[in-house]
């Protein structure tokens, strides 16, 4: 068991983007990116890649660096609130166009597991009152206390959209006091020396609807009025998308889907039939919305998007984007460089 656990530990499984961001808030409050990176197995060359990937040890190594660097207790738990859902990625702007407060809250568990895989996470809840509980599975040591702060950071700056008053638990102590912790999160409670490392919310409203034009992309909603769709059906729709924007590749496919909800694929599409869609529908819906972020806000070349969303090739793709925008790929990366 130890000897698997070393070696997940050397797995490439997290974007580097969020050592890229956090190196980043560490240099502007002083610390050289040398000091940082120092004996990690990190070079400038993973830093700058849109789709490298380090391994758990490079990411703790990293940590160990900035640990003692620190002369703010609070400054991992600020990093976290600069984790908001665009900072997460493709899901996590996916979680953007989520308007049901409930879902939007087991959403944020689901993709900070994916994005940010050092710690897992217990979602409970009582009446409108949701709780998060850290679990940590990588045995972090001395280095626990940084990263629950920037899971609790990232969970307060996401949940913020539908929650107004938090109650936060850490399982160590604090060597300052409550007053300069308020002034990081003023509608929160922070408690130190409890049993676990969690937070408690109770939900608030509804999150703002998404109104900026840069977020046209989002995975579209689900249109069809409730009254048309079975208690059943509705729930399929929702496992499906979040299926669907996990894994959108060429593995994405309605018997694969079907397998992974324990249905038969006869089932799973009247099931989608009866929610007024289909999967090849959804799957275009979510594959526009990917395809057109990594086209605006990525460098990632035109037949790698083909591949990371299925396509057997780079015209393959032109031609479905053409069929679901009315313009090319090349049209939208080329208008995106245009004005920035």
């Amino acid at each position: 068991m130890e000897t698997s656990n070393r070696i997940a530990q050397e797995v490439p499984i997290m974007s580097a983007r969020y050592a890229r961001r956090f190196i980043q808030f560490m240099e502007r409050r002083g610390v050289k990116r040398q000091a940082l990176i120092k004996d990690t197995n990190i070079n400038e060359e993973q830093l700058e890649n849109q789709e490298a990937c380090l391994s758990i040890n490079q990411v703790m190594r990293l940590l160990e660096n900035a640990n003692w660097l620190m002369v703010d207790e609070r400054a991992p738990f600020q990093f976290g609130q600069q984790l908001d859902l665009p900072s997460h990625g493709l899901l996590g702007f996916a979680v953007l166009g989520q308007e049901n407060p409930r879902q939007l809250i087991g959403m944020i568990v689901q993709y900070l597991r994916v994005g940010l895989p050092l710690m897992d996470m217990d979602l409970s809840s009582t009446g409108s009152t949701f709780r998060i509980r850290l679990i940590d599975t990588w045995e972090l040591g001395a280095l626990l206390p940084c990263v629950a702060k920037i899971y609790m950071g990232s969970i307060y700056r996401i949940a913020s959209q539908v929650c107004d008053h938090f109650e936060i638990q850490f399982c160590f102590p604090s060597g300052i006091k409550d007053e300069a912790w308020r002034t990081v999160a003023g509608n929160t409670d922070f408690r130190f020396d409890q049993p676990y490392n969690q937070v408690t919310m109770p939900l608030a409203g509804r999150p703002a609807r998404p109104d900026d034009a840069t977020l046209e992309f989002l995975v579209a909603r689900n249109r069809q009025s409730t009254e048309e769709r079975s208690r059943e059906s509705d729930e399929t729709v929702m496992q499906v998308r979040e299926m669907i924007m996990s894994q959108p590749g060429r593995p994405c496919t309605t018997e694969n889907i079907a397998r992974r909800l324990d249905i038969s694929a006869r089932t799973l599409r009247q099931h989608l039939s009866a929610a007024g869609t289909s999967f090849r529908k959804l799957r275009n819906e979510i594959r526009e919305s990917f395809a057109t972020l990594y086209l605006k806000d990525t460098n990632v070349p035109l037949e790698s998007i083909a591949d990371k969303l299925g396509f057997s090739d780079q015209a393959g793709f032109t031609k479905a984007y053409r069929s679901w925008t009315g313009t090319t790929p090349g049209d939208v990366r080329r208008q995106a460089r245009q004005k920035n």
